[in-house]
Parts: C-alpha cells; sequence; structure tokens
C-alpha cells in the first residue's frame, strides 16, 4: 500500500516482518492498559497513556527529560525506528507519535490497524 506519507505510516506486514529488527521497537499505547495484558505483538512494550504520557500536575505532554527516560525505559534510543500502535484505533498511539515529533525523534511511525 502507498501512503501520502510513508515515513508516518507502515502496514502490518512491515511489523511482522521488522519486530524482531534490533533497530526497531514496537510501543503499544492503550488507554485501557488491560488490552496490553490480553495480548499484544511480541516484544512491544506496553505504555500506559492516562500515566505515563502526560504531566498530571500541568496537564501537558510529558517535559522532555520524562519523555527521554520514558524512552530510555522503554529501549529506544536516537537511531531506534519507533512504531507506535494501541487502543482505540491508535488513537493514543497518534498522540504518542505526535509528541515524539515535537521532541525530534522523526524515525517514528504509526501501525496502520492498531
Amino acid at each position: 500500500m502507498d501512503y501520502a506519507n510513508p515515513t508516518a505510516l507502515v502496514s502490518t506486514d512491515w511489523v511482522a516482518a521488522h519486530q524482531h529488527d534490533a533497530d526497531v521497537r514496537l510501543l503499544e499505547v492503550d488507554v485501557d492498559t488491560t488490552a496490553y495484558d490480553r495480548g499484544h505483538i511480541q516484544g512491544a512494550v506496553g505504555l500506559n497513556w492516562t500515566t505515563q504520557l502526560g504531566d498530571p500536575i500541568r496537564r501537558d505532554i510529558p517535559t522532555r527529560e520524562a519523555w527521554q527516560r520514558l524512552m530510555a525505559d522503554s529501549g529506544v534510543s536516537s537511531g531506534t525506528r519507533v512504531i507506535f500502535y494501541g487502543d482505540n484505533n491508535n488513537w493514543f498511539a497518534a498522540f504518542a507519535y505526535w509528541v515524539a515529533q515535537i521532541y525530534g525523534h522523526s524515525n517514528a511511525a504509526l501501525m496502520n490497524g492498531g
């Protein structure tokens, strides 16, 4: 499938072919974190949108330092290809993708088909 912005989306076939690549990290972003517990892509790291992707005091995106710490704890470095997916049709994964763009991680994409 051809995408208008091929760097912003990857297909589920692409994920299946690359999920074990050392430089690829799959991040499942859920508001209902039991979704991750019920089943996720092998090797994916689960992120909680409610507690990890927002600043609880400022009601804003995480600070740059909090974001960098979360990414490092998730096995993401500056050269890692990050693929976000999650519940609610990737709604919260899209939010995480947007935060990644804000903080300069341009090597990120959404999986088409949460």
